[in-house]
Order: C-alpha cells, then structure tokens, then sequence
C-alpha cells in the first residue's frame, strides 16, 4: 500500500501517519518525491484496510500497490531514480558508457586503456579484480591487488570506477575501493549478498541472471532496497537461449518493459550479450535507440593477449567509433 500525502503536508502530520502505520505491526517507509512524500506501507501480510489512513490529516490519497516488488515497482514510485556518482548522474535522460578490460591484468594494462578512453566517450572505468570464472583454471582475478589498480586509474583520470563483488567475505574489501559495486549475473539470487548490498551506501550494479525472468531480477532488487539502499542500477546482459551465433541473446524488449514496471535506470551490457567482438556496436547502437540510461562495454588495447574475454573486447579506435554513433543515436531521438 502506498499513503500519498498532500502537497502542503507538515512534518508532524506524516509522522503521524508513519506512527499510525508501525502501531499496527507494519514497517513504514517514507518516499520524498518532488512535490510530495508518498508512505510505503510493508511487511503486511494481507490486505489493509485503506479507511484506517485516508481520512488522517494531511493524506491525500491511499493507493493500492498490486506487484511483488514494491519498493522498486513505479506504483510506489512514479518519478525516476537519479544515481549520483560525483558530477555523474544515472537516470533519468542521461547515458552513461561504462567501459574497460573485463579482468585488471596489471597497472600498465589498466592505465593504458583507462588513457585511451577516458576522453573518447567513456564516463566510468570498468574492470575485474575478483572473476567468477566457469573454470578454476582460468584467471580469478588480482583481487586486491586489482583494486588498488582502480584506485590508480581514478586519482588519474578522474573517471569513478565499478568493480565486481563475488562473496560476503570480500564485499568490505570492494565496498571500500569502489564508487559503484557490481553484483553479477551468478549471483543475482545470492540472497546474503543482496542483503549486504541492502546496507551499502555504495550504489549497486545488479546484472540479470541468465535465466531470471524480469520479475525475479525485480525481486533481487527488491531485497537491496528492502535493506535501505535505494540506489541501484539493473543491467541487461543478455539471457541463456538455444541460439549460438551469440554468446547470449540480448532481450532489448526487456528495457521498454523494466521502465514502465519500476524507477529505477536500466543499462545494457552489450559485450556479455553478444560475447564477439563484431555484436558490440550494433547491440550499443541498438541499447541507446531502445531507451536504455547507458552501456557497459569490454575494451583492451590488445585483446588477442587478454587473460579474459579478449574475443569481446574493442579495440580503443573501435570504441571510439561506438561512441560516436551512440551519440549520434541520441541526439535523433
């Protein structure tokens, strides 16, 4: 349920209605918005009598909320999540281009790439210090090491940084180094980590698992903001089908759908989706034509000598050239 107050509420009055709600064993949870606060109502295990509230001072109207996930659906929130990282907003009419090696290799690898795209078009630096790999024996990452390097390329060029988490015992770790944390597609239904990410005050990348419908992506999402931390970025990347011309198959009808469902931005991994090299700008060209609030793409300056991903990865004239028509793209719609 959902108490929207009105324009001219006091303070007093919705703490009134807020007091009203946890009287009766409900958790309240308190939406500003632009012109008005609007009261979650949560943890209700049936329906709730709407008259207990409407006729209390200041409320406005008492709106049923019919979805599972109510703090991420737009019933509770109409007006889009903004994410600032520093000067950088996520949402609303802005396209943000996260871009990088997938794993850190080593400080030159990082900061030659970082140098070759940071005034091409590139907004964040992306980069692995822990990889959830298929094998065990294929590179896991530097792990700290990796996220010193980050460290580096962002006192140097200024671009803020997202980094992978993989488990409860390094997300201290990663939470420390980073301005946006990433919670990948293998673990989107690891529900302690979610938690963890619930008590962040760091930003949260959440990616789509691989065979997740959209309403349980929503859902994963659903616990983070559950646990107080609103500012969460989803990331289509592609989903598991029978097809292997790709690596994935993009669902770029996920995007229109995600927007009219929740407030919270959306974002495509088009390197993940396509998984070769030749996909990445006809999937960018196709994210920013869609709708999507931005893209996370692979790059190396010598993807054939890449300890992961190398056949996805641009090279950085290739980036550029993406850049350039994902503008021109925007700039006709």
């Amino acid at each position: 349920m959902l108490i929207v107050m009105q324009k001219k509420a006091t303070q007093d009055q919705v703490d009134r209605v807020v007091d009203a709600i946890e009287s009766r064993k409900y958790q309240a949870r308190p939406l500003p918005g632009g012109e008005r606060v609007a009261i979650g109502v949560l943890y209700n295990k049936g329906a709730v009598d709407a008259n207990m509230f409407s006729s209390m001072p200041g409320v406005k109207e008492v709106i049923s909320v019919t979805r599972p996930y109510k703090l991420v659906s737009r019933e509770l929130k109409a007006d889009d999540t903004i994410i600032n990282v520093g000067d950088l907003q996520i949402g609303g009419n802005n396209f943000v281009i996260m871009a990088g090696p997938c794993a850190i290799e080593s400080y030159d690898q990082a900061i030659t790439i970082a140098e070759a795209i940071v005034n091409k078009g590139a907004h964040m630096f992306r980069g692995g210090a822990y990889k959830p790999r298929t094998s065990p024996y294929s590179f896991q990452g530097l792990g700290e090491e990796g996220l010193e390097i980050m460290a580096k390329v962002r006192e140097q060029t200024g671009m803020p940084i997202i980094t992978e988490v993989m488990d409860l015992e390094t997300f201290d770790q990663v939470e420390s180094h980073s301005d946006i944390i990433q919670i990948g597609t293998r673990n989107m239904q690891n529900f302690s980590l979610l938690r963890r990410a619930g008590q962040s005050s760091k930003p949260i990348f959440l990616k789509r698992g691989m065979a997740a419908t959209i309403d349980e992506w929503l859902m994963a999402a659903e616990y983070i903001l559950e646990g107080g931390n609103t500012d969460v970025i989803l990331c289509e990347r592609g989903v598991r089908t029978f097809v292997n011309h790709s690596r994935n198959t993009l669902d770029i009808s996920a995007v229109p759908v995600v927007k009219k469902e929740t407030h919270l931005p959306i974002m495509i991994d088009p390197s993940h989706a396509g998984g070769h090299r030749d996909q990445v700008i006809p999937l960018s060209r196709a994210s920013v034509a869609v709708g999507a609030h931005g893209i996370m793409v692979e790059v190396h300056h010598e993807p054939d000598k890449a300890m992961s991903d190398g056949g996805q990865s641009l090279y950085p004239d290739q980036f550029e050239q993406l850049c350039v028509q994902v503008e021109a793209i925007r700039q006709a719609i």
